[in-house]
């Protein structure tokens, strides 16, 4: 990696339902973020409705575009490189930002940055301090479960993740299961801190892999609250998200572990929108402690989508020399390399 000094990196994210731009500095001081989120909009469906965050998208991308470069109090010309998310995420989404990457690229005659949006959350954590190599990355997202080993940047080598359902939409399920308002993974997270351990739920895929599946964890939810109707049973809604809570916390720590272990790695950061669970933060913190092991999660700002990673993320690509040109294309679904 070439020696570089005082690079300000301009980042647009807009893979799902937050616009957001940002400018950081030399990949780990950020200079300003903004952050447009929809929630209030998509909670009236119980989810993100794809064409409406696009149409959203549009109307917000050149505001929040202005807004960042003011609070700055930068402009474009200043910039070095244009970074931007093209994928994984929402295809609608994902092409207003990157055309609107695209446009400023072209106009300032910047170099264009494109980003994976996984990469993303892993380098959320060079925010708070420098990434350690090597290291294990957990994601843990809306739509992502995995767990990756990096022995220097930009080295993306995946050696598990989940089969079926990401651990942040098992939340958003299990949480409408039992009539949580969207988005429900926060408000479980809440409730487990509050309730008892009392319902039996399976440990999912409880094997030697790196692997993870929910989506029985989910099944057995669903029954449980089915079976428990019919017998006139109330459901303890806390009592029932601690021992979900508990369930996913016990799998993902046995598996975390077990990957620093193996591959004989001192260093774990936690990255993606549930890294700001407390069951997580706390279990692998406590746990890595007791091992020796030095742990690093984002603080709760950076966790969930962000451009401020983008950003961070993007720098080192650019010292990398990984510049896109400007036929770039979003894509729905990439892998991280």
């Amino acid at each position: 990696m070439k020696d570089v000094k005082d690079i300000y990196v301009f980042a647009i994210e807009s893979s799902c339902d937050e616009t957001s731009c940002s400018i950081v500095k030399n990949g780990k001081e950020e200079i300003a973020t903004v952050v447009l989120s929809q929630i209030d909009i998509h909670k009236d469906f119980g989810g993100v409705v794809p064409e409406i965050a696009s149409r959203h998208h549009v109307k917000n991308i050149t505001i929040v575009i202005e807004e960042c470069l003011t609070k700055a109090n930068m402009t474009m010309e200043e910039m070095d490189a244009i970074a931007v998310t093209y994928g994984p995420g929402l295809i609608g989404s994902l092409l207003v930002g990157v055309e609107a990457a695209k446009t400023l690229a072209y106009l300032y005659q910047k170099p264009l940055i494109p980003v994976h949006h996984i990469s993303g959350h892993i380098y959320a954590n060079n925010l708070k301090e420098e990434l350690k190599f090597p290291l294990i990355a957990l994601v843990v997202s809306g739509g992502h479960t995995e767990l990756i080993y990096m022995k220097d940047h930009y080295c993306f080598e995946k050696i598990g993740g989940t089969l079926d359902d990401a651990v942040g939409e098992c939340y958003d399920k299990v949480a409408r299961i039992i009539d949580v308002p969207y988005p429900g993974g926060p408000t479980i997270d809440k409730w487990a801190q509050l309730g008892e351990d009392t319902y039996h739920l399976p440990l999912p895929l409880n094997d030697d892999s790196y692997n993870f599946s929910f989506s029985g964890l989910k099944s057995a939810v669903i029954n449980l609250v089915h079976n428990e109707k019919q017998r006139n049973q109330p459901i303890r809604k806390k009592d029932l998200a601690t021992s979900f809570q508990n369930t996913v916390v016990k799998i993902i720590s046995k598996k975390t572990m077990k990957a620093l272990k193996d591959y004989q790695v001192k260093n774990l950061i936690i990255a993606g929108g549930v890294a700001a669970n407390h069951g997580i933060r706390e279990t692998l913190t406590t746990l890595c402690e007791q091992e020796n092991i030095t742990c690093s999660i984002p603080d709760i700002k950076y966790c969930t989508d962000n451009a401020a990673m983008i950003a961070a993320s993007g720098y080192y690509a650019y010292c990398l020399g990984r510049v896109g040109d400007l036929d770039l294309n979003p894509k729905s679904s990439i892998i991280l390399k």
